[in-house]
């Protein structure tokens, strides 16, 4: 098994995140699932070549989207194509608007003196996939579950937006490419080339 598969990394059982309210899509209620789950004392770290096959549990990841609205006021969000290296491999070829991944038990053991290691993680993901060389806001908008994919079965989103002061973010790993910010009516025409996710959140927070 490669050692991606054998990285031990966080989950939540899937019961509790049911007991708080189960939805399919998206949901802008993150205060409602966040700290409730991230909070638990039903957090683990299990090997995800496990959690991939394992419906019980959802892993917990970061999904971050980046907007910038051009100075005439056109609203743009960076996209990428996958390609065939590491990462979930049931997702490549497909285009994205998120960046990324999941928290692991590496993430809890360096986690810096906030304790935090959910932002740990968030940081350390963000830093291997992309340079992000301009200011900008983040807020928290929303979470994904999609339980009509294997993809989705096993796995729990939290959205992150964060709006940028330019365009300058660009990719640091080979696996991102095609990269760039693309004009939402262009993404949204597309939305079959896109990852499920992308094509959840894109629906919930852009189509009108």
């Amino acid at each position: 098994m490669s050692t991606v598969m054998l990285e031990k990394v966080l989950v939540v059982p899937t019961k509790l995140f049911h007991e708080l309210g189960h939805f399919q899509g998206f949901s802008p209620d993150v205060e409602r699932y966040f700290e409730p789950l991230i909070g638990s004392d039903q957090v683990s770290y299990r090997p995800r070549g496990e959690m991939e096959e394992d419906p019980s549990f959802k892993q917990f990841i970061p999904y971050v989207l980046f907007r910038y609205t051009t100075p005439d006021g056109e609203v743009q969000i960076f996209d990428y194509q996958r390609g065939g290296g590491g990462g979930e491999a049931r997702l490549r070829a497909k285009r994205s608007v998120g960046v990324g991944g999941h928290i692991s038990l590496e993430d809890a053991e360096a986690v810096n003196h906030t304790g935090d290691v959910y932002r740990e993680g968030l940081s350390r993901e963000l830093e291997e996939e992309v340079s992000i060389d301009t200011p900008y806001t983040e807020q928290a908008a929303g979470m994904i579950n999609d339980d009509e994919s294997e993809v989705g079965k096993v796995h729990l989103g939290v959205v992150h937006l964060f709006d940028v002061e330019s365009p300058a973010v660009t990719p640091r790993e080979d696996d991102l490419v095609d990269a760039g910010f693309r004009p939402v009516a262009d993404i949204l025409a597309e939305l079959e080339h896109y990852e499920t996710w992308s094509q959840i959140v894109m629906r919930a927070l852009f189509e009108k």
